[in-house]
């Protein structure tokens, strides 16, 4: 199917700039997501221009990076850290020793004297090489094994590091875009911590042969030093370009490729599947992914033109770099300044340290280059402990009297108009307080604030007297329960989707069936295949779904369950059938009637008749407020009671009609024609 949406402007096409910075939004960038979704890095750059850095910078910077995959090893797995370094150090030395007995074999083998007494004297040289090369396969395998350990480990280190963080932020950074994307970019970077254990253990084994290599060949000739590195660089140099433009290129895309996921995700998601085929959209969503695709296969085909001219001219440069070298060892071996059995000794001194810096510069890349999503990962940490939620604050009183709003103002971050203005609420302990009113009136902000999710911008909001400001916002979440028309559907248990109303606490059945009974959802527990074992995630093994009404239920079971001294309820029925939202109403009650303080959210105003204060809210303001007798007087200000009046008057019988005239078998009105 070829969809007729489509988006005028778009040109598609257009040359690239570094990371397609420079490429217009797509068709589908337009149409789906408003707009381009490629970024100008401008939310990334950490540590200066670490970015930018250069060859020398960073193996200044090696170091430091060395010690950060330490640090996260030794967090993740001590012994498993000490067994990699111990193996390849262990193989660093293997490799020396191996190097200076391999020079004795030559010096035996190429000296004077008859075959046999040369031989004979290069057998213990020999004998050596062979027992080195035994001893390094055994600590190659011991670093696998070490290293095939620490990585799962590290990833999962990492990651724990930045969710722990992320999971304790404001609600003003959880709604925030650009949080979001650090997240997204912070994903990469556990990852990219796992890969970083193996490119540091190859630092360290390629550090390690250098070093035997360049202690040969300074015992042989210092001249050939500076050759070996000249015939790196030019590699050095392409991987380090190629690593730049792939790290620009990534954070760049990020957004579009998790727009290109959404889409896949779309056209498998099982809560969009009865749109998808009644409404025909698949086409639709398949034809943009393959746009959005296509889109992201011209920058991998640009940075893929690009690494291999990097490539071609760093080719170029080793070329005549290793021509050079190799020249000067010929010169000095044609003028006697080397004996030929140290010539053949340097000859695998030079590929052997050449191969070692090479490896090392690679490595170091790669390393540098997992360091800065790595970075990206911190950067994510440090940003979520400043808009942390505080971990402190003033004690609440054993019992809340009250919850005060004083002429509370709230905007929501990049909002342009306030969601609440000047508030002013008294909510009573132990009593029902309803806020009514239309849509987007702020009844949903007023509770948000009221549970401590967010804190005003003027004003203050007292709970038991102490402002949310200054208090322990988290043991001011232990006494709110909340039950609404957006409450989340676990993709767990029913047993564990009730009890994860109080998930700190010990899991017990007298709890659990009391919540069930209180929410009436035994029969909903009886219908499941298994019980409160069942699975209500469909898509998995054994997965159940069910209707809004039963997990309206469940959500009440919760609230139960958690047993919070403050109970928000937002729209608690939008879901049932009438009999059961009387009865849910009912326990309402009979909660304040206990001691709780009830905060209830609806439009159905016939719901409220019991509730001790209602207040009408319009435009973030309170217009009206009493008991539902004193707001339906005729000497009321008169919103609510048009609203209450507006609502009976849907279930009143419509005045008598005159009959439809009688239909023929087609649907056509009868009678001559």
């Amino acid at each position: 199917m070829h969809s007729r949406l489509s988006t005028a402007g778009a040109k598609p096409g257009a040359e690239p700039g570094p990371g397609g910075e420079d490429r217009p939004a797509s068709e589908s960038e337009q149409l789906l997501f408003g707009g381009r979704l490629r970024d100008d890095h401008a939310w990334s750059r950490h540590d200066g221009a670490f970015v930018e850095l250069g060859l020398w910078a960073m193996v200044v910077r090696l170091p430091h990076l060395l010690a950060l995959t330490a640090r996260l090893a030794h967090r993740a797995d001590a012994r498993a850290l000490r067994m990699v370094v111990g193996a390849e150090t262990g193989r660093g030395v293997m490799q020396a020793v191996a190097m200076v007995n391999i020079n004795g074999v030559l010096a035996a083998l190429l000296g004077t004297g008859a075959t046999t007494e040369r031989l004979r004297s290069a057998v213990p040289a020999l004998l050596t090489v062979g027992l080195v090369a035994i001893v390094g396969t055994v600590l190659k395998s011991v670093s696998t094994m070490g290293t095939g350990r620490l990585e799962p480990k590290v990833e999962r280190v990492a990651t724990e590091l930045y969710l722990e963080a992320a999971q304790k932020v404001e609600m003003a950074a959880v709604e925030d875009a650009e949080f979001h994307k650090r997240l997204e970019s912070a994903r990469f970077g556990a990852s990219a911590a796992r890969r970083m254990v193996q490119y540091s253990a190859s630092v360290i084994t390629a550090l390690l042969s250098l070093i035997a290599a360049l202690g040969v060949l300074t015992a042989l000739h210092p001249a050939l030093l500076p050759l070996i590195v000249v015939m790196t660089l030019p590699s050095a140099w392409a991987a380090l370009s190629v690593a730049r433009r792939h790290y620009h290129s990534h954070t760049a895309w990020m957004q579009h490729a998790r727009a290109g996921r959404l889409l896949s995700d779309l056209l498998t998601s099982a809560q969009a599947a009865a749109e998808i085929r009644v409404h025909g959209i698949g086409g639709f969503l398949l034809r943009h992914f393959r746009l959005m695709a296509e889109d992201s296969e011209l920058e991998q085909t640009r940075l893929a033109r690009l690494a291999a001219r990097t490539g071609l001219i760093a080719a170029l440069w080793t070329g005549a770099a290793t021509l050079a070298t190799f020249g000067t060892l010929g010169w000095l071996l044609w003028s006697g300044a080397m004996a030929l059995s140290v010539g053949g000794t340097a000859v695998i001194a030079i590929r052997t340290g050449s191969g070692a810096l090479d490896s090392l510069v690679r490595q170091i890349n790669y390393l540098h280059e997992e360091a800065l999503f790595v970075g990206d990962l911190e950067h994510v940490q440090t940003e979520a402990v400043a808009r942390a939620i505080p971990v402190e604050g003033r004690a609440l009183p054993e019992r809340l009297d009250e919850i005060r709003f004083e002429n509370v103002t709230f905007t929501y971050p990049g909002a342009h108009s306030p969601a609440l203005r000047e508030l002013d609420l008294a909510v009573p302990a132990g009593k029902i307080v309803a806020l009514v009113g239309s849509n987007g009136s702020g009844k949903t902000t007023a509770v948000k604030l009221l549970s401590g999710l967010y804190l005003p911008d003027e004003g203050r909001v007292l709970v038991g007297g102490v402002p949310t400001a200054v208090v322990d916002r988290n043991a001011l979440f232990s006494r709110v329960s909340t039950v609404g028309q957006d409450y989340f559907r676990w993709p767990f248990t029913a047993r564990a989707n009730i009890a994860i109303g109080r998930a700190d606490a010990p899991l017990t059945d007298a709890r659990l069936d009391g919540a069930v009974r209180y929410a009436d959802a035994q029969g909903v527990i009886r219908e499941m295949p298994r019980g409160l074992d069942t699975l209500l995630a469909r898509g998995y093994k054994d997965g159940h779904n069910l209707s809004g009404g039963q997990w309206q239920k469940l959500a009440i079971a919760r609230a139960r369950y958690r047993d919070g001294e403050i109970l928000v309820v937002d729209e608690p029925t939008a879901a049932l059938d009438a009999e059961a939202e009387q009865e849910v109403f009912s326990k309402i009650r009979h909660l304040a009637a206990d001691g709780q303080t009830i905060v209830l959210i609806t439009h159905r105003l016939h719901s409220v008749r019991h509730a001790d204060l209602i207040c009408l809210m319009e435009h973030g303001r309170i217009v009206e407020r009493g008991t539902f007798q004193e707001l339906m007087a005729p000497t009321a200000p008169g919103g609510f009671r048009a609203m209450y009046e507006l609502q009976r008057s849907q279930f009143q019988p419509e005045p008598d009609r005159p009959p439809l005239p009688a239909q023929n078998g087609r649907g056509e009105a009868g009678g001559a024609r």
